[in-house]
Formats: C-alpha cells, structure tokens, sequence
C-alpha cells in the first residue's frame, strides 16, 4: 500500500514503522528528519520522514588528511511523508512526495535481510522507540527543574548575604549603643 494525503495513523510509531517497511519494499531506506513540538505540553505533533538520500550533506573540514572522505550519501532527494497528530489523537499524512533522484535498490525477497527489513518491529521496538523517547523527554525536564534550583540557590545565597550584612550592621550598632552606655 502507499502512502497517501489523509492516511491515517494510530499513532506516530505507527506511520514510522509504515512508511519504513513501504521504503523497504521500494528500495529505498527511511530517515526520521525533522519534528515540531507542542507549545502547551513539548509532546511531539509534526514529524517529516524522509528518503535516506534527502539533502546534503554539509562541507566540513576534515580532522586529518590521513582519513579517507566518506562516501557521498546525501543526493539532495525529496521523497517523504509529513504527519501531523490531529485533535482527535490520529496522525494524518499531511505531504506525501513519492518521487526519487536517485535509482531505487529493491533487495530480492529471498534475501534473509531484505525478509527482515521488510517485516514490522516486534513489541520490543516499538517499546524501546517509546521508551527512548521517553527518556530524552526527561532528560530535557530535569535540565529545566535543574536551571530552576540554581536560580532558587542563587537567590538564597543572594538573600543569605543580605541577612548577613543587616546583622552585622545591627551588632556593630548594638557594640556602639554598649561602649555609650559604659562611657556613661
């Protein structure tokens, strides 16, 4: 089956292992590229998933001539899926582009590797996309509870001094009242 503008998913796993085993049986090998998150809750509500081929790559300098240049993977190829999480839960294809720059390898169907490629991830995938997703949520939620107790730390210590110095000033003066009262 295609893919096709308003094609409907349970979920984002699901248009992800779709439209991965649609690229298997095409030839082609799937990449997830960009995503858009929520601005109420940082869930993810808008992934593109692109031909392995999309783009290019970007001009580094190399780190040592002795370093053989990688192979040129990137062609600048535009075929992709968008999927957007709509109100009611669904993931909808929003932007289907079905054409290639480049050939398309289909591997022969007795290949051991191409049946397995082919085939849907088992629960354990999925569970492991889930959970690595899950931990990267969290691992941005701990960074921002820890930005929040270092400006409450801050602001202790920024308070503590303050306290510090107005109790100086107070025994200073109460060591003045006390030398005038002696003095008398």
């Amino acid at each position: 089956m295609e893919p096709f503008v308003g094609m409907e998913f349970e979920s984002e796993e699901a248009a992800k292992v779709f439209y991965d085993a649609y690229a298997t049986r095409f030839g082609f090998i799937m990449r997830v590229d960009a995503f858009r998150r929520s601005m109420r809750d940082g869930k993810v509500v808008w992934r593109r998933l692109v031909c392995n081929k999309e783009g290019f790559r970007k001009h580094r300098p190399r780190r040592s001539e002795n370093r053989k240049p990688r192979a040129i993977t990137r062609e600048g190829c535009k075929a992709m899926i968008v999927v957007k999480k709509e109100k009611t839960g669904k993931w909808v294809v929003t932007r289907f582009v079905k054409e290639h720059n480049h050939p398309l390898v289909v591997a022969p169907t007795n290949n051991r590797r191409a049946v397995l490629l082919s085939q849907t991830p088992d629960d354990k995938d999925v569970k492991i996309r889930e959970l690595t997703a899950e931990l990267q949520r969290e691992r941005k939620r701990s960074a921002t509870i820890q930005e929040q107790l270092d400006m409450v730390l801050k602001d202790m210590e920024e308070h503590s001094s303050f306290l510090s110095r107005n109790i100086d000033v107070i025994v200073h003066s109460m060591k003045e009242i006390e030398s005038k009262r002696v003095v008398l």
